[in-house]
């Protein structure tokens, strides 16, 4: 398939749940010929939300990726959930993204799950633009939301249009580049209609349009177009294009758009932003690739976008869809992948074969020989490789590994079992299933009470996963109630000896080390970290061979905790010391030898228990704000502010995350089904002495 790079585009729809993601991904899908009709988000009747689940609640559950083109150019899109819940599908997307819309609600504006996906697309360097949806909807205030975009998410916002009237008298909108007013007819506003500006918007939009320019001239980071600005005070509108281009690119600026989906206005001007302003493959930011053997990712190279380089390809997505059986979603960053070709996934080093490849729109498969540097596709029938890993050729002399995706840890788990022996192992292979799509889910076996444990990042999460293994893997089961996922910490530092030595008859064993340990600095656990190990040990103290055992010993014991059986997270531990015996000295000794240090360190460290905050955004009609906060401030929560939000109020907090179970229908019941509220992992934060007991006891 010979794709002109030039002409390809790959980007996603991200936002706050409920901003209208799925619907603006509709209206693209009809506007670009891939649907004769226009699927309803509340009718249950959208290509991109086909799972089940997600038609049952609607809710965008999966990214899912789909093609079409516009304008000549050929475009992959992803539409991703905007669900808390679900905040991995998101990171994966943003990932293999070259471009992001942004999608806020005109009357909501900045959300709090706006906040994650706009600091995921950071993370990754995604340029994006931004849609304000909703534009129809009474309160609607494109210029609040402007504002919010930038002292909410730090982002620098650059409106390229005009609304023309809000609410119930939006019409249409002005394009501040042509300076023309563009109107949407025919029975699903498929007729851009374009018109002058009316007379009495006109100062206005040139208004707007010199703050457009100078905004541009000021952060595109062109000194060029900055130059012509300073000597004309105009720009052409080249210079214009020209400078949204790469201030976009350079994530300098966002370009502005507004409409609404619903109403079927203004997204074929989003569709010409996308092609005119988001970079193309070859422009946007390079992926780093790693050789095999260089662990600390030290080395990187950047990868080329070229179809004749050595293959390289990111799985960044496994699925199990109905009709097709396992499919792994690939974005292929370099050389050139085809049907039949015989591959390794990195870093396992598991061969496969791309039996058949192909194109989705929703669950429905289209057939394509190759996929060239630059493009998404999909791969049906993989079995052995995991979400992150690269593809490179069997035939290849220097396999390298691309930059991988990191993604948040579970924060509630539950117990869940088969009804019958005979669901027993139905259930095993559903989880397994489940545990290969989804890494922000696992599973394991309490080892104390047997039962078998599944983890996820909220309620809803688990409710979901739990729905699939009974309606997709036909499994009878029985699920318990969700449980927090509390953690352990040090608060003080000590140093400690380990001495494991057992003698009866024949060779003993021996084991000894001292090691020196401290809670990490808010740098360290800013940098990610949660466990850091240091081996200063001088030389010939205790073999080289005898270190990682140490450590083995070290990490087992942390993971058991020591307060109620929750994993040690945030210590440093450097072996600073320790000897060995000729003869008796092995492995498991210096395991054992790791495992008393940190037994006899617990004690003394000023053990902590931690538990997991979010960030919880109430809305509200006024009435019930009162009640509400009370209700609130009942659960242990922070108010950080309220605000007004035309009739309604906001009340943004900080609550622990095992206070908000049940908390939807609470909050229905004290607001008679008007209020409603979204949540976002913050941290773990110490719980009061006072709970440490009651939580032991439940752990």
């Amino acid at each position: 398939m010979a794709l002109n790079l030039a002409k390809m585009r790959n980007f996603g729809i991200v936002a706050h749940i409920d901003s209208g993601k799925t619907t603006v991904s509709e209206r693209i899908l009809y506007y670009t010929g891939k649907k004769h009709k226009i699927g309803e988000v509340h009718e249950g009747a959208t290509t991109t939300d086909w799972m089940k689940e997600e038609q049952e609640r609607g809710i965008t559950i999966t990214a899912a990726a789909v093609f079409c083109s516009w304008r000549d150019h050929y475009i992959n899109l992803i539409d991703t959930p905007g669900h808390v819940d679900f905040t991995a599908e998101v990171e994966r997307s943003c990932r293999v993204l070259d471009g992001a819309v942004v999608v806020f609600c005109a009357v909501a504006g900045v959300q709090a799950q706006s906040e994650t996906v706009w600091r995921q697309a950071n993370k990754y360097s995604v340029p994006r633009l931004v849609f304000v949806n909703k534009m129809d909807r009474m309160g609607a205030n494109f210029e609040r939301v402007v504002g919010q975009v930038k002292e909410r998410l730090g982002g620098n916002p650059v409106p390229i249009q005009m609304p023309i009237g809000a609410g119930d008298e939006y019409i249409g909108l002005i394009d501040l580049l042509t300076m023309k007013a563009y109107y949407y007819e025919g029975d699903k506003g498929e007729d851009q209609v374009e018109r002058d500006i009316p007379a009495e918007l006109k100062a206005e939009a040139e208004k707007r349009r010199h703050a457009m320019m100078d905004a541009i001239a000021s952060n595109c980071g062109e000194e060029e177009i900055e130059m012509a600005y300073l000597d004309k005070g105009e720009l052409t509108n080249d210079q214009i294009m020209a400078g949204l281009r790469a201030g976009c690119r350079t994530f300098k600026l966002q370009p502005m758009l507004q409409g609404s989906a619903l109403r079927n206005k203004g997204v074929q001007k989003l569709l010409d932003a996308v092609i005119d302003i988001l970079p193309n493959p070859k422009d946007a930011h390079s992926i780093k690739q790693f050789e095999l053997e260089d662990i600390t990712k030290s080395n990187p190279s950047p990868t080329a976008c070229d179809p004749k380089a050595p293959l390289r390809a990111m799985v960044f997505k496994i699925m199990n869809m109905p009709n097709l059986g396992d499919v792994s979603f690939v974005r292929v960053y370099q050389g050139l992948l085809q049907e039949g070709d015989q591959l390794v996934c990195q870093p396992s080093g598991k061969t496969e074969r791309a039996g058949r490849l192909v194109k989705l729109v929703g669950s429905a498969p289209h057939k394509i020989e190759d996929s060239p540097a630059g493009d998404i596709c999909a791969i049906v029938g993989l079995k052995n490789t995991q979400t992150g890993d690269t593809l490179c050729h069997q035939s290849d002399n220097k396999p390298m590994m691309l930059e991988g995706i990191t993604f948040a840890k579970p924060v509630i788990t539950m117990a869940i079992e088969p009804k019958s022996n005979q669901d027993k192992e139905k259930m095993a292979y559903a989880l397994q299933r489940l545990e290969r799509e989804d890494p922000t889910f696992k599973k394991w076996t309490d080892p104390e009470t047997s039962q078998l444990i599944i983890a996820g990042m909220g309620e809803l999460h688990l409710e979901v996963l739990s729905h699939r293994i009974r309606d997709e893997y036909k499994v009878d089961a029985v699920v318990g109630k969700p449980k927090v996922s509390y953690r352990e910490t040090i608060s003080k530092s000590l140093e400690i000896r380990g001495k494991h030595v057992k003698q009866s008859g024949g060779r003993g064993q021996y084991g000894d080390c001292v090691v020196k340990i401290r809670p990490l600095t808010d740098e360290e656990k800013a940098a990610g970290n949660e466990f850091i190990w240091l081996d200063s040990i001088s030389q010939g103290r205790v073999p080289r061979e005898y270190r990682p055992a140490i450590e083995e010993g070290v990490r087992y014991e942390l993971q058991r905790g020591y307060l109620a059986g929750f994993p040690c997270i945030n210590v440093h531990v450097e072996l600073i010391d320790g000897s060995y015996h000729d003869v008796d000295s092995s492995q498991e000794a210096f395991i054992a030898a790791g495992r008393l240090a940190i037994r006899e360190a617990y004690p003394k460290l000023g053990m902590q228990l931690l538990e997991p905050w979010m960030k919880v955004e109430v809305e509200t009609p006024d009435q019930f704000t009162g009640t509400i906060m009370g209700s609130l401030q009942s659960k242990r929560a922070m108010i950080t502010e309220t605000l007004d939000r035309g009739t309604n109020k906001i009340i943004r907090c900080e609550v622990p995350l095992g206070e908000m179970f049940g908390y939807t229908t609470e909050l229905r019941s004290m607001s008679q089904g008007r209020a409603g509220f979204s949540m976002e992992p913050s941290e773990y934060k110490t719980v009061p002495q006072s709970m440490v007991e009651k939580v032991a006891k439940k752990g």
